[in-house]
């Protein structure tokens, strides 16, 4: 691969990665402000539901990237006409107050978002010689663009404004025209048939009869339920209990990410499987207690322990999840395999865990603000059940994994 299409690929992967990062984790503390602070003021409940949406879109995506962008138009292309739509989208976003419309923006940019991580995916992956190898170095831009706005958001203390999703929707309309000056890459589909089965990896279906394969599977959904209660409300939590630069510092988390994906072949060949996933899980409920029981001055340093541990949080569980199952799936389900466990986490999981998480954030308000206590030890409890549950349900011997 040539320097120039490495530079190309790598801004590609800052870019997307950077629209995404601008308000996905701020638009919490955004709806939750209240109108006359120059918020949305919505409920706990309000905004669970918007945060789904993201759910929702993880679910359709693949129809769309199966039956349409795989077959009928060149990634590049459709990557492009995605974003500047969804730059439309989130700026007329950043115009409203009312719930429902606000709602069905929010969900329509979604759904033009999602599909873009695996078309990016696909360009780069169409590019490269050697992908085991050079996709990583790529990728990692990717999380470098979500840190660099995290930064620029906190130092500007914004969270709490409209503005992350003005810096979204620009940054949005900029990808959406680099898009264009991709590398051509054509649909690989083309002219083939496909199935719904295929595209939502359901032919992956008969692994859940194998035990271990099935505990994998049925406990990724179940900490995505958790997982969610993080994404929608730790900015916000960290902003009302008066944590100074929120947004900036929570990028730590993507520095511990990229971190631990450097070192995650030492710790794999020595614990296997099963004892990274139960790291994993055991980090979400460790992360969960120290937000539960921590907070500005004294105890500030089990805020920042509970966002530098997003390192083993997302690597050890998810990306560890995504290597067993590439594994234990025989070749011609490799596919299927990973699709259905990004429907059974991103999707499902997700879906369920993000309205949940608004139910009991919603049960939880005084007037304006939290009892956040209850609504960190919640998904603390259900993290540790999970962990139990998997650590007895899994049986299979630690065995050395090449990644």
């Amino acid at each position: 691969m040539s320097s120039v299409l490495r530079i190309q690929l790598s801004f590609m992967m800052f870019l997307n990665y950077l629209v995404w990062g601008a308000w996905y984790v701020t638009v919490g503390t955004y709806m939750a402000t209240s109108v006359e602070q120059g918020g949305l003021g919505f409920s706990g409940i309000q905004i669970g539901a918007v945060y789904a949406t993201n759910a929702i879109a993880a679910i359709i995506s693949p129809f769309f990237i199966g039956m349409v962008a795989d077959r009928f138009f060149a990634s590049q292309r459709i990557l492009g006409v995605l974003h500047l739509l969804g730059a439309g989208l989130m700026f007329l976003a950043t115009q409203v107050q009312d719930y429902n419309l606000f709602y069905l923006l929010i969900l329509l940019y979604n759904l033009t978002f999602m599909p873009s991580i695996a078309l990016t995916n696909s360009i780069a992956f169409q590019r490269m010689e050697n992908p085991e190898q050079q996709f990583p170095a790529v990728r990692m831009f990717g999380t470098i663009g979500w840190i660099v706005i995290g930064l620029i958001v906190g130092y500007l203390a914004i969270e709490a404004t409209a503005q992350p999703l003005l810096f979204g929707a620009g940054a949005a309309l900029f990808m959406g025209i680099y898009s264009f000056f991709l590398p051509h890459t054509p649909p690989k589909g083309k002219g083939e048939k496909v199935s719904i089965r295929e595209i939502l990896g359901l032919d992956a279906l008969s692994l859940m009869k194998r035990r271990d394969f099935a505990s994998v599977i049925i406990a990724s959904v179940l900490v995505c339920i958790p997982l969610a209660f993080y994404y929608a409300w730790a900015n916000p939590f960290l902003n009302e209990i008066g944590f100074e630069n929120a947004a900036g510092r929570m990028t730590l988390g993507q520095v511990s990410e990229a971190l631990f994906l450097l070192v995650m072949p030492f710790f794999f060949a020595r614990l296997g499987v099963k004892w990274m996933l139960t790291i994993g899980m055991g980090a979400w409920a460790l992360r969960y207690l120290l937000f539960a029981y921590g907070g500005v001055g004294e105890t500030e340093w089990m805020l920042f322990m509970g966002i530098i541990l997003h390192g083993i949080c997302y690597d050890f569980f998810f990306v560890s999840g995504q290597i067993y199952v590439d594994r234990e799936a025989p070749e011609h389900l490799k596919s299927s395999a990973q699709g259905f466990i990004t429907l059974a986490t991103y999707g499902l999981g997700m879906f369920i865990g993000s309205n949940v998480s608004g139910y009991i954030a919603g049960a939880n308000e005084i007037g304006e603000k939290h009892d956040w206590y209850p609504i960190w030890i919640w998904p603390a409890i259900f993290a540790a059940v999970v962990l139990a549950l998997f650590f007895v349900g899994f049986r299979q011997q630690k065995k050395e994994v090449a990644v």
